[in-house]
């Protein structure tokens, strides 16, 4: 099996019986904020698009290239598709201009013509990608490659039950616009992030400890900042604070864990894998690449400012009533919203500042009230700050998801008080009828259901699977003290209360082991 590095979580899986073109990401993403580093744009993409196959793992835009798929990919491949729960990844593939789909049975192994082996396992949690995240296993004549990406399973078992792994392929730097929006005293955005960095490489850890792959390759990230607003969030400036570490710096961490087996693909690195080992060409030394990562970006840079010049020239749209169209398309889904509204709880403020970079307009979404409208001076809990050009443009466009363009991008600030609130993310990528109705259904379904399996940790007996998103918490779960972190996204909990630390909601089942077990809710102890 060959594997072609092409940038970013994107790959080439070359067989005899076929090849696979994985998350193709050229063009700037997110407002012009995200470019693949190392950058991809000069490989010969014609040839590489030239495929049997195509899998996208999910509709973020750092893995679906929409203008780079049109132009770039052969329609003749057929596309493997993720059983999402919604159609919207295959109807974006049918806009451009594709027309072969293998719907894969989700973790169903699927033998395709000469012996190529896939299985796609679909997360559909609303806060899995914009509405569903997926890995790619792929196994041709014994050698076995797991695809992760991006993707959170709560376990890798699945996979590891269809045989012994030889390739994983695995997120391991940020995605996400925390801690370095949130309008905090720099000392304080520094300790967060440290925190998030290390969760990020613990998690990292455990997946690669769960399947025992012969060769980990660090893929899907981190991205880099072109734009001079945001130059300040590449990890060149020894700032320990920083989520987005490169494929070096993962190599180095690793080593103190003991890890030998890292393989680091460069845009147009090439890794032959076979049952016995691995052999890897590049196109220049990894190491002196990231010792001249400075010079890289900057060169980068250059190259593509008048592109992002170009992107934000089309972002303004005067014409557009910001008020009334945020109500017009807004308050519909705050009317049929219940658990996400609720979630919620209270006014969320946006504070739109002008093209002269002063005015400022502030619209509150208030959720309770079910309504989109002016801000009155009351105090809100979450407020948001960003240019009215963007919020004109996602109008414009009829974008049906803020996560996946205005959050990612960075180009906001954000504060709030008291916890993180994963129901206010989660609405505003879901501006949608489809969306919103699929999930306001996963969280009916999930408030309704009793996790009624209880493990012990370190002296606690603690319900198995995590509040948050079901993790299993006899691998995930860290007790220190009187306190549990999830380490699949880090959440914790009070175990003395059973109280989230992290988010609204979301209250754990534990108790002191060597203490008696509480009653159920609202019936007395015998």
């Amino acid at each position: 099996m060959r594997v072609t590095g092409t940038g970013h979580a994107s790959m080439r899986i070359d067989t005899p019986a076929g090849s696979i073109l994985c998350d193709p990401w050229v063009n700037p993403a997110y407002f012009a904020s995200w470019f693949p580093f190392p950058d991809n744009s000069l490989l010969d993409w014609a040839t590489l698009g030239q495929v049997d196959y195509l899998y996208v793992s999910h509709l973020h835009r750092d893995h679906f290239d929409a203008k780079h798929l049109r132009d770039f990919v052969s329609k003749d491949a057929t596309v493997l598709l993720p059983e999402f729960p919604t159609s919207e990844m295959e109807d974006e593939f049918r806009g451009l201009g594709f027309t072969k789909f293998l719907k894969a049975p989700n973790e169903q192994v699927v033998e395709l013509p000469g012996g190529l082996k896939i299985m796609i396992q679909a997360l559909t949690s609303p806060t899995d990608g914009p509405i569903g995240d997926s890995s790619l296993w792929v196994e041709y004549d014994g050698v076995r490659l797991l695809n992760q990406n991006d993707a959170r399973p709560t376990d890798l078992s699945v996979f590891a039950e269809l045989g012994h792994v030889h390739a994983h392929m695995l997120q391991f730097s940020g995605a996400i616009w925390y801690p370095m929006v949130y309008e905090l005293p720099q000392a304080a955005k520094t300790a967060f992030g440290k925190q998030k960095r290390d969760r990020q490489f613990d998690r990292t850890w455990r997946y690669i400890d769960d399947l025992k792959a012969d060769h980990v390759f660090p893929i899907a990230g981190p991205p880099c900042f072109l734009d001079d607003e945001l130059w300040q969030f590449n990890d060149i400036f020894g700032d320990e604070g920083n989520i987005f570490p490169d494929q070096s710096v993962f190599l180095a961490e690793y080593a103190k864990v003991g890890g030998t087996n890292g393989i680091v693909l460069l845009p147009g690195s090439v890794a032959e894998i076979t049952t016995e080992g691995a052999t890897t060409t590049h196109p220049q030394p990894v190491e002196e690449f990231f010792a001249n990562k400075v010079a890289h970006l900057e060169e980068m840079r250059e190259r593509k400012r008048g592109v992002i010049e170009a992107e934000k020239a089309s972002w303004r749209h005067p014409e557009v009533d910001v008020l009334g169209e945020m109500k017009r398309r807004i308050e519909p889904l705050l009317d049929e919203s219940i658990y996400l509204a609720k979630g919620v709880g209270g006014p969320v403020r946006f504070d739109l500042v002008g093209y002269d970079g002063s005015e400022v307009e502030s619209i509150v979404v208030d959720f309770p009230g079910k309504e989109v409208r002016s801000y009155a001076d009351e105090k809100v809990r979450y407020r948001f700050r960003t240019e009215r050009a963007l919020i004109e443009h996602l109008l414009h466009i009829g974008e049906v998801d803020w996560v996946n363009s205005l959050f990612l991008s960075c180009r906001f600030s954000a504060a709030r008080i008291g916890q993180y609130n994963e129901f206010v993310y989660a609405f505003f990528k879901c501006l949608s009828e489809e969306r919103l109705q699929y999930a306001e259904g996963w969280y009916d379904e999930h408030e309704r259901a009793v996790d009624a399996e209880d493990i012990t940790l370190d002296g606690w007996v603690v319900q198995r699977r995590c509040p948050h998103l079901k993790a299993d918490l006899s691998r995930f779960g860290i007790v220190d003290g009187d306190q549990l972190t999830c380490q699949l996204h880090g959440w914790k909990f009070d175990l003395a209360s059973g109280r989230c630390l992290t988010s609204v909601g979301h209250k754990i089942r534990a108790h002191r082991a060597d203490a008696e077990t509480p009653a159920p809710a609202g019936e007395a102890a015998i």
